[in-house]
């Protein structure tokens, strides 16, 4: 594995394994850092699907809004490496700001509908951002593939709808949301967790799995009940502040109306949270399969 920091030596990289070799097709993860399993398992899945993998470690400033944590969010740059080594990266890209970003930026893409409700209502901007640096990362990398985890859902409908729109010649694979053994999906902030928050998040998990068993033994059938049924569950939790609960389309992120029905539906189903425990704001989802699947 190298890891490299200019844009014109990872081209260079990559043309040269490229050339030097068989290996034709090239997959990209899209990383913040502060590696975990999570960000593994993507490594693991582009290096079966992919030829090349290319792991950036960015932590992207746009996207971040004012009083968020880009300065605090955690950054560990060895550990990060040894973990990208590990899952099977063979090239690891380490910009810095000035490098992405050498001048201020005065293009950004801005994907409309897709990001107004969930974590695009609470954090305005945060996905031009998001789609902006991802779009300058496959024009650098000029990826086959490109891996994103399920645990951030709207921004997989996001970038699916960029990379349409903008007929982007990668293919966006969603992977599996990995959570620890008791639940708690992997995230880089869970380390901002207190022993007694993280103790309490694990009622977000515990949440949309009980609600997800309610919808499919019958015992409830609309958006609305869904939505209740998780903030009752959520609630229970004293220190739990719910930013918001959702019942959507998937990926076209509509919102289900109250008395829409939740399984008979054709397409799929997202059941979304972001609440939080302290200072940190956690999210979780949990997809439901459509009608007959």
């Amino acid at each position: 594995m190298k890891s490299v920091r200019s844009i014109a030596e990872l081209r260079e990289q990559i043309q040269e394994l490229k050339s030097s070799s068989h290996k034709k097709t090239v997959g990209l993860v899209p990383t913040m850092g502060y590696l975990h399993q999570g960000h593994a398992s993507l490594i693991r899945a582009a290096k079966e699907k992919s030829d090349i993998v290319v792991v950036s470690i960015f932590v992207n400033p746009i996207q971040f809004g004012p009083g968020e944590d880009f300065e605090t969010y955690p950054r560990d740059e060895m550990r990060d490496l040894a973990a990208a080594g590990e899952a099977g990266a063979d090239l690891v890209f380490l910009p810095s700001v000035d490098t992405m970003y050498p001048k201020p930026t005065k293009t950004k893409i801005a994907v409309a509908e897709v990001t107004t409700g969930l974590c695009g209502a609470s954090r305005p901007g945060h996905f031009d951002g998001v789609t902006t640096v991802v779009s300058k990362l496959f024009n650098i990398v000029q990826p086959d593939y490109a891996f994103f985890g399920m645990k951030d859902a709207q921004q997989v409908a996001v970038i699916q709808q960029m990379v349409f729109d903008l007929n982007f010649n990668v293919k966006v694979v969603p992977c599996p949301i990995i959570r620890e053994e008791d639940g708690l999906a992997l995230s880089s902030r869970n380390v901002y967790l207190s022993p007694e928050e993280r103790s309490q998040a694990l009622v977000l998990s515990r949440s949309l799995r009980e609600t997800k068993a309610a919808i499919e033994n019958g015992e409830i059938r609309t958006a609305r009940e869904a939505r209740e049924l998780l903030v009752n569950k959520i609630s229970e939790s004293e220190m739990a502040v719910i930013d918001y609960v959702e019942v959507a389309s998937f990926p076209e992120l509509l919102t289900l109306q109250d008395g829409q029905p939740i399984m008979e539906r054709e397409e799929p189903v997202l059941m979304a949270l972001a609440v939080k425990f302290g200072r940190t704001r956690l999210i979780d989802n949990c997809l439901l399969s459509p009608k007959g699947e």
